[in-house]
């Protein structure tokens, strides 16, 4: 790894970490909120639709935005409007005008999403950004536990958002300062010039068949996830009677088998490969899930864990060999379009498991899960299918 590449390296560690900050903060904050503008609960289900409209947006078209400024440059604004969009979270006088920032959060966190990632699986080994995802987990753990110190302390939730906002406005102006390093080869147009090759554009990716088997991937890989995530206590506690500090103990755990295994498998991946490791972990998450499914007593609850374990090295990895599948011309754009699916997927999903669970119970919603488990399963086979491991395909192919 050049000299460059080390400090980058380690910001793109830092950059994770604040990514996951915001993510999970407004679960905390919310009664805070609710509190101080007098909406109802719905209010905050319009919080998350505006947040992942504008983060779908952004993935959608981050591929073309990193043309005319640079990774660096795209990194350094989308932390930027990140920071703003949180201080507004803060600063908000009505309620109108804290819903109308939301979409500035979530179009900044998309951005970073997909440029990070881009960069990442052009540059860093597959093991790194396994560990990159990992550093999300810790943000997404520290923002509640952040928010929560903040309230406990009788301090109001504008103080929590305004600490955020430093966070990301600090990342920001060092996104800025090592803009030129950070290189533009993972534009379309730069990444054309340095392979002799005609650019690659948005409308030109999606007419790919390998495009969109990856966006399919992801978007039933992020709704399983969150999906059973979401799901499993209400499964643990109504449909099968454990208390609630049991069923929250086990839906922490799986959120922790998720993130220990991206820790513990990105020192193995190399060794197995990173084909071989996603193959082997899509059957254990079906294995996982379906025992889940089947089993009310604890082999269904290791079963949830084995599903969270199975998950962690899934969008990664695939995140990872995207350049090496589609080609370093069509991966800007195929990021943003795979964090784009993701987002769907991680809020269409489980919206229909909530369907699942109002007209069957929600005994059934664990095998639905299982369903989307062996759904994931069949297409990642599909893409093994079509791509043979390790081979690079010409940009011209389909």
């Amino acid at each position: 790894m050049s000299r460059v590449a080390v400090p980058l390296l380690a910001l793109s560690y830092l950059a994770f970490i604040s990514l996951g900050l915001p993510d999970t903060v407004i679960g905390v904050a919310w009664p805070s909120i609710r509190a101080s503008f007098g909406v109802s609960q719905a209010g905050l289900g319009a919080v998350l639709v505006s947040g992942i409209c504008g983060y779908v947006l952004s993935g959608l078209v981050a591929g073309r935005l990193a043309g005319p400024i640079g990774v660096g440059g795209l990194l350094a604004a989308s932390s930027g409007l990140v920071a703003a969009g949180l201080l507004g979270y803060a600063t908000a006088p009505s309620w109108g005008t804290f819903l109308a920032v939301a979409p500035l959060v979530g179009m900044g966190s998309g951005a970073i999403d997909a440029a990070l990632n881009g960069h990442a699986a052009r540059h860093f080994p597959v093991r790194h950004v396994n560990w990159l995802h990992a550093c999300w987990g810790i943000g997404a753990t520290a923002g509640p536990a952040w928010m929560t110190a903040v309230l406990a302390r009788g301090a109001p939730y504008a103080v929590g958002y305004a600490g955020l906002a430093a966070v990301l406005g600090a990342l920001a102006l060092a996104f800025a300062g090592t803009r030129k390093a950070w290189g533009d080869e993972g534009t379309a147009a730069a990444g054309a010039a340095i392979h002799g090759a005609e650019p690659v554009t948005a409308a030109g990716a999606l007419r790919r068949g390998r495009v969109w088997l990856q966006i399919a991937i992801f978007f039933v890989y992020t709704g399983l996830e969150a999906g059973a995530g979401q799901w499993c206590f209400t499964v643990l506690r109504e449909a099968r009677g454990l208390a609630i500090e049991e069923a929250g103990a086990f839906t922490s755990a799986f959120w922790g088998s998720l993130t220990l295994g991206r820790v513990v498998l990105g020192f193995v991946i190399d060794r197995v490969g990173p084909d071989r490791l996603v193959r082997l972990a899509t059957f254990s998450a079906v294995a996982g899930a379906a025992t889940f499914a089947v089993s009310a007593g604890y082999p269904g609850r290791i079963g949830l864990l084995v599903l969270g374990a199975s998950l962690a090295p899934m969008y990664p990895t695939l995140m990872a060999r995207t350049p090496e599948r589609l080609g370093h011309l069509t991966t800007p754009h195929a990021v943003g379009f795979q964090v784009a699916a993701a987002t769907l997927g991680s809020a269409v999903v489980p919206g229909v498991l909530g369907l699942v669970a109002a007209r069957r119970g929600a005994a059934w919603v664990a095998v639905a899960v299982a369903g989307v488990a062996l759904l994931l399963l069949v297409l990642h086979e599909m893409l093994l299918g079509w791509t043979p491991p390790g081979r690079a395909p010409s940009e011209r192919r389909t």
